[in-house]
C-alpha cells in the first residue's frame, strides 16, 4: 500500500477531502493540514501550539514583568489576547524577533515574552517555528510517515511553512493541485491545475438589512433545491465575517428545516449546555435572584454533583412575588418555607450550601462550575474562563463554538470566505458586499505598530489581501452560479456603500423586505406570499378575526362571551370579593375572568428596583400604620397611648416589615430599602401624632373587616359586630369582604 498526504486548509476542507476519499474507496490517505503534517513528520507526542495551550503560557510571561515598555499595560484586560494575536503574526511571518531586540524596547519585550512563552508550553507542545525544526530534522523519515505529499486547493502557505516544503522536495514526490495564491515562485514541487469550467451567471441584489439578506439566501437556496438545479452539497453562502448574520441563519434555517451547515461551529449558547452555563453566569455575575436561581436549578437539578439528590418541590413554599437578591432574603425564606412545608421534606441542607457559594459572585466561578454543571457544560465552562476573566464571562460565553453535528457532504453550507476559498463549490452567495466588508480593512497591531515594524514585515498577508484572493477564487469556481447580496443599512440604520469587488456595471436588483417571493424558504415564508393559503390557514384566521373582533363594538368571543353558567366562572363569582376584583368585576370582565377564573398573572420584573413605585410606597405605609394601630389596640388603646408607646409600637412594626417584605415581594437593595422604610416610617408616626382629639373609650382600627368567614375568626371578640357574617350585595349573590 503506498502511502499518500493530502494537505488541505481549514475544516471544510478538511471534511469534503475526506468525504471524497470515502466516496472513492481510497486507501493508505491521511489528510491533515500542514501544522498537523509537520507535527506528524516530527513525531512522538510533539503537536502544534493551540490557544488553550498559549493562553496560560502568556499569562505566566506578562505575570513576571520586568519589561520596558509593557510593564504599564500588562494587566489590563485583553492583554492576553493581544499578545496571542501579535506573537501568530510573528511565528506565521517567520520573524526571528531575537535578532531584532536591539531594534527598539518593545520588540525586546516581546522576544522576551516569546522567550518566556516557548519556556512555559507544556512539554511536546511547539510553536510554528519550533515545530517546523523539529520536523525538518526528521526529514529522513518522510517516505514512510508521509509518502508523497499533495497540497489540495491549499490557498497560501504561510512563510513559516514554506522552508519545510522545500526541504521535502527531493526526498517525498511533492506537488501542489489549484493553487489560490499568486505568489509561488518558491515553491520547488509540481504545480497542477484543474481545467476550470465556465463561471456561472453573476447577479448582484441589494436587501434591506442583514436579516432581510438572510431570508433572499435561504429563499434562493431552496430554489435551488426545490427546482433540481443543484444538490444541498453544490450550494455555499459565505461572508467575510459571520458574526452579523449568523444568529439569523441559525434561527430561520431550523424553522425551515434546510439543510444547512455551520462550517465554523454552531454558538454554543444555542445548546442545552451552553444555556447551562449562561444561567450560571447569570447569577454569578448580575447576584442571587428567585427567576435567575429557579432557572439554574432547572439546569443543574439532578445532573451536578452538587444538586444530585436535590426534590423536584425545592421551591414549595417559597412566595412566587419575592424576589429573594439578598442571601439573607433566601435564608429566612426557605426557613419559612420549611415551616409551613406538610410533606416533611427538608431541602435546606442542600440549597443553603450551593446558595452561600453563589453569593460569592465571580470570584466562585471555577468551584460554581464545578459544582453545578454537568460534564459538557463544565467543558464549555472552563474554556470560558480559559478564555478571559470570569467577571468576562458573559462576553467569552457568546464567542464559544461547538461542532455542527451535520454532514457537510449533505448539507449546503455558511461559513466564512476564507474555508470556503479552500473548498469552493459550484453554486455560491456572497453576503455583506459592502465596503466594510468586501474587502475588510487591515489595522494596525496594537502591540507592534507600523512604526516600529513595517505592516509588511510583520504580516506579509494582510486580511484585505486574503478577502481580495477569496473572493476571485470563489467567483471563478462558481460554474453553476453567483450571487452577490448587500444590505442598503445596518442593523443601526446606517447606509451602507456597495464594495468596490462589485463589477462595475452590473446591474443591481433591489429586494424589498416584504416583498411577495417567486419561492418561498419556510411555512411562514409561504403563507406570506400565498394570500389565498394564508385565509384558509386556521391559525392565521384565527388571528384575523381576534383582530377584527377587537375592533368591533359587538360583544364577541374574543372579548371574552362564554357560555351562560360557565363553571370556572362561576366559581370565580362564587369566592368571597375583594376590592379589587369587585372593581375588576364591574369594569373589565375580561381582566376579572384571567385574573381570577384562569389564575393569569403578569410576569413581574426580575430587575431590583431602586424604588417602590407610588402604590407599594403606600401599601408600606398602610401596612406600618395597620401593625402599629393593631398592636396598641385595645390596651392601652391608640386614642390613649403616650408617645413612646407609639414610637415603641412603631418600632416594632418597622422591624417586622424590614424583615418580611423581602420574602413576598421585590424591594430596594438592602441599604435603600432600610432608607425607604425608615421615611415610610417618619410619615407614619407624623400620621399617628398629627390628631390627638379623640372622645374617651375610643376605638381604633385600620381596616373595617367583615365578610371575612376565615382570616377575621381570632380577632371577631375584639370587634363590635361579627366579621364571620357573610355580606351580600342587594340584587346579587356576590359575597364580599
Amino acid at each position: 500500500m503506498n502511502r499518500r498526504t493530502i494537505v488541505v486548509e481549514g475544516p471544510l476542507a478538511f471534511h469534503m477531502r475526506r468525504i471524497a476519499a470515502a466516496r472513492r474507496g481510497e486507501t493508505g490517505v491521511q489528510i491533515m493540514t500542514i501544522p498537523q503534517m509537520a507535527a506528524r513528520l516530527a513525531g512522538g507526542f510533539t503537536r502544534p501550539a493551540q490557544s488553550q495551550d498559549l493562553d496560560p503560557a502568556i499569562r505566566d510571561a506578562l505575570e513576571a514583568g520586568g519589561f520596558a515598555e509593557l510593564e504599564s499595560i500588562r494587566h489590563l484586560p485583553g492583554m492576553t489576547r493581544a499578545v496571542a494575536r501579535t506573537l501568530a503574526k510573528i511565528w506565521l511571518a517567520d520573524l526571528p524577533l531575537l535578532e531584532r531586540a536591539d531594534q527598539g524596547a518593545r520588540l525586546a519585550d516581546i522576544a522576551e515574552i516569546e522567550r518566556r512563552v516557548r519556556a512555559n508550553l507544556p512539554k511536546g507542545v511547539l510553536t510554528p517555528r519550533d515545530l517546523r525544526d523539529a520536523a525538518i530534522i526528521r526529514l529522513d523519515n518522510a517516505p514512510v510517515v508521509l509518502g508523497s505529499v499533495e497540497l489540495d486547493s491549499v490557498v497560501n502557505v504561510a512563510p513559516v511553512w514554506r522552508p519545510l516544503l522545500q526541504a521535502l522536495n527531493g526526498v517525498v514526490p511533492l506537488a501542489w493541485r489549484n493553487p489560490g495564491a499568486t505568489d509561488i515562485n518558491w515553491f520547488p514541487g509540481e504545480i497542477t491545475t484543474d481545467q476550470r469550467p465556465t463561471a456561472g451567471v453573476m447577479e448582484v441584489v441589494s436587501c434591506a438589512n442583514p436579516r432581510a439578506e438572510v431570508v433572499e439566501a435561504l429563499r434562493w437556496m431552496r430554489e435551488l433545491i426545490a427546482s433540481g438545479r443543484a444538490k444541498p452539497e453544490q450550494i455555499a453562502i459565505c461572508a467575510t465575517s459571520v458574526g452579523e448574520w449568523d444568529e439569523h441563519f441559525l434561527v430561520l434555517a431550523a424553522d425551515a428545516d434546510l439543510p444547512l451547515y455551520f462550517s465554523h461551529g454552531v454558538p454554543a449558547l444555542a445548546s442545552r449546555e451552553g444555556q447551562a452555563c449562561a444561567a450560571l453566569a447569570d447569577v454569578l455575575l448580575n447576584g442571587l435572584s428567585q427567576d435567575r436561581v429557579r432557572r439554574l436549578f432547572s439546569h443543574a437539578a439532578g445532573r451536578s454533583r452538587a444538586l444530585q439528590d436535590l426534590p423536584r418541590s425545592w421551591a414549595l413554599g417559597l412566595q412566587a412575588g419575592a424576589a429573594l437578591f439578598e442571601l439573607d432574603q433566601w435564608l429566612r425564606a426557605l426557613d419559612e418555607a420549611s415551616r409551613l412545608r406538610t410533606d416533611g421534606v427538608d431541602p435546606r441542607p442542600i440549597l443553603i450550601p450551593v446558595l452561600e457559594l453563589l453569593a460569592q459572585g465571580p470570584d466562585a466561578a471555577e468551584q460554581a462550575g464545578a459544582m453545578l454543571l454537568e460534564t459538557p457544560a463544565r467543558a464549555l465552562w472552563s474554556e470560558a474562563l480559559r478564555r478571559a476573566p470570569s467577571k468576562a464571562l458573559e462576553f467569552s460565553l457568546q464567542e464559544l463554538r461547538l461542532p455542527d453535528g451535520r454532514d457537510a457532504g449533505a448539507c449546503a453550507v455558511w461559513c466564512p470566505a476564507n474555508h470556503l476559498a479552500a473548498a469552493p463549490r459550484p453554486w455560491v452567495r456572497l453576503l455583506g458586499m459592502t465596503t466594510r466588508s468586501w474587502p475588510r480593512r487591515a489595522a494596525e497591531d496594537p502591540l507592534i505598530p507600523s512604526h516600529v515594524l513595517s505592516h509588511g514585515t510583520l504580516d506579509p498577508d494582510p486580511v484585505t489581501t486574503q478577502d481580495r484572493r477569496a473572493f476571485q477564487i470563489i467567483t471563478a469556481r462558481a460554474s453553476g452560479g453567483r450571487a452577490l447580496s448587500r444590505s442598503r443599512r445596518n442593523a443601526q440604520g446606517g447606509i451602507l456603500s456597495a464594495s468596490p469587488l462589485i463589477p462595475q456595471g452590473a446591474g443591481v436588483h433591489a429586494l424589498k423586505r416584504a416583498r411577495i417571493p417567486s419561492h418561498a424558504f419556510s411555512e411562514a415564508d409561504r403563507l406570506l406570499a400565498r394570500a389565498d393559503e394564508a385565509a384558509i390557514s386556521p391559525a392565521l384566521t384565527a388571528a384575523n378575526a381576534c383582530w377584527r373582533d377587537w375592533r368591533s363594538p359587538a360583544i364577541t368571543a374574543h372579548d371574552g362571551r362564554v357560555r351562560a353558567d360557565h363553571p370556572v366562572i362561576a366559581r370565580a363569582i362564587d369566592r368571597v370579593q375583594s376590592a379589587t376584583s369587585l372593581r375588576l368585576m364591574l369594569r373589565d370582565p375580561l381582566a376579572f375572568v384571567w385574573r381570577y377564573a384562569l389564575g393569569w398573572r403578569s410576569v413581574a420584573e426580575d430587575d431590583q428596583p431602586l424604588t417602590l413605585d407610588a402604590r407599594a410606597y403606600g401599601e408600606l405605609v398602610h401596612e406600618l400604620l395597620k401593625r402599629t394601630v393593631d398592636t396598641l389596640e385595645p390596651r392601652p388603646g391608640y386614642s390613649r397611648a403616650a408617645r413612646h408607646e407609639i414610637d415603641a409600637a412603631l418600632t416594632e412594626a418597622v422591624t417586622t416589615v424590614s424583615t418580611e417584605w423581602p420574602l413576598k415581594r421585590s424591594v430596594p437593595p438592602l441599604l435603600l430599602w432600610r432608607h425607604t422604610v425608615d421615611a415610610a416610617a417618619q410619615l407614619s408616626l407624623r400620621a399617628l401624632t398629627l390628631d390627638e382629639a379623640f372622645q374617651p373609650g375610643t376605638r381604633s382600627w385600620t381596616e373595617l373587616t367583615f365578610g371575612d368567614t376565615e382570616g377575621a375568626v381570632a380577632a371577631a371578640g375584639d370587634l363590635p359586630w361579627d366579621p364571620t357574617t357573610p355580606v351580600e350585595i342587594v340584587g346579587t349573590k356576590v359575597r364580599v369582604n
